[in-house]
């Protein structure tokens, strides 16, 4: 344990701040101790599309460029001041060398990654905007609670116009 968390490093990152850019290598993993941290790409049109969100006691990381060490298609922002850990990617392989139960978790990561990102791309594929607010609601409703409407809105792939529309029809239920 004690060799693990050697390799973390404190970081306080601030509202709005972004911690990697679209075109960026992936050099470091975040654990988020407090505030919130958002994964997001932009669309051809240049909106965004936010793929992730991690708050307290998560992980987040551009993982296909941090796998890869290809530059970054997606970049990661604060949404609130945040405290972090972070571990650089040269840390992060070296204990996969090194310490067994590192790849035990490290497979297990990628395994709720995998489960998590093929669960939200069928959400979009099989429901409406009302499905996908309503189960956002019953899975994780800090989400709608800590987050201001238009992120909420971004996460769900809607406008703020179509979330203030849909909220106002499920509360007169």
């Amino acid at each position: 344990m004690k060799t693990v968390l050697a390799c973390f490093r404190p970081l306080r990152a601030l509202k709005d701040e972004i911690l990697l850019g679209e075109g960026d290598a992936s050099k470091r993993m975040y654990f988020v101790i407090s505030g919130c941290l958002r994964i997001y790409f932009l669309q051809a049109d240049g909106s965004e599309a936010t793929r992730y969100i991690a708050f307290e006691n998560n992980f987040a990381t551009g993982l296909m460029a941090f796998i890869s060490q290809q530059p970054s298609l997606e970049y990661i922002q604060a949404l609130e001041n945040s405290e972090l850990l972070y571990i650089s990617h040269d840390h992060f392989y070296r204990l996969l060398d090194t310490i067994p139960g590192w790849e035990k978790f490290f497979r297990s990561y990628l395994e709720h990654a995998y489960v998590t990102n093929t669960n939200r791309l069928m959400s979009f594929i099989t429901m409406d905007a009302t499905e996908r607010y309503q189960l956002l609601m019953k899975e994780h409703p800090h989400i709608t609670q800590r987050l201001s409407n238009k992120m909420v809105a971004n996460y769900l792939g809607i406008s703020q116009e179509a979330l203030s529309r849909l909220k106002g029809r499920i509360n007169k239920k």
